[in-house]
């Protein structure tokens, strides 16, 4: 067993599913949905590219370095999973500590705003808390993702720093990128934030 083997996480909106190469259809699908891979300061693999970013993902799982998700919507008739809405995962998994990282995510445009990704970020906090025994867990962004940077922040996340010229994008610019971090004492305000943002939404 290694720390993090890949699992199922069901919620309210949303199933996470381990990813596997029979979602890449369902995957572009969700991408087409706005054009995701449009947007410069975001990194959301193209229809042609999808299957080659499901392979890196799946290739850094096997390096034990990540654990990527597809995202689904839950049906609210059969309980079971829906439609593919998009990709998320734990990485730059340090076990020894233990402590990971959230991020690689993106959802299909129709779904933003919906309650998917509280829902998403509250499945994997939970386990990363409750189960894993994280004493922290992080996420990081581009700094002109101001979509991100916010969403992030109204989690109840703290910002660390920022990293400067600290990667280059996919055309080569370097790029800030922003840190943030949730602290194991501060898990419990954090989910009761969460969970009231979906009590609301019902």
């Amino acid at each position: 067993m290694t720390f993090l083997e890949p699992l199922t996480l069901t919620g309210r909106h949303v199933i996470l599913e381990p990813l596997h190469p029979a979602h890449h259809d369902g995957l572009v699908q969700a991408a087409e949905d706005g054009e995701l891979w449009k947007l410069w300061y975001t990194s959301v693999p193209s229809p042609a590219e999808m299957a080659g970013e499901i392979r890196r993902r799946l290739a850094l799982q096997e390096q034990g370095s990540m654990l990527p998700f597809t995202t689904r919507l839950l049906d609210p008739e059969t309980g079971g999973p829906g439609r593919v809405i998009g990709m998320t995962t734990y990485m730059n998994i340090d076990a020894a500590t233990p402590r990971v990282e959230i991020g690689s995510t993106w959802n299909a445009a129709s779904v933003q705003g919906t309650g998917t990704n509280p829902d998403s970020k509250l499945l994997l906090l939970r386990h990363a808390f409750e189960t894993l025994g994280c004493p922290a867990v992080e996420f990081r962004t581009h700094w002109l993702n101001h979509q991100s940077r916010e969403a992030i922040a109204r989690l109840g996340a703290k910002q660390d720093g920022v990293l400067r010229s600290h990667s280059r994008t996919s055309d080569g610019l370097l790029r800030d990128t922003v840190v943030f971090s949730i602290l194991e004492h501060e898990w419990p305000m954090v989910r009761a934030g969460l969970e009231y943002r979906l009590d609301r939404r019902g």
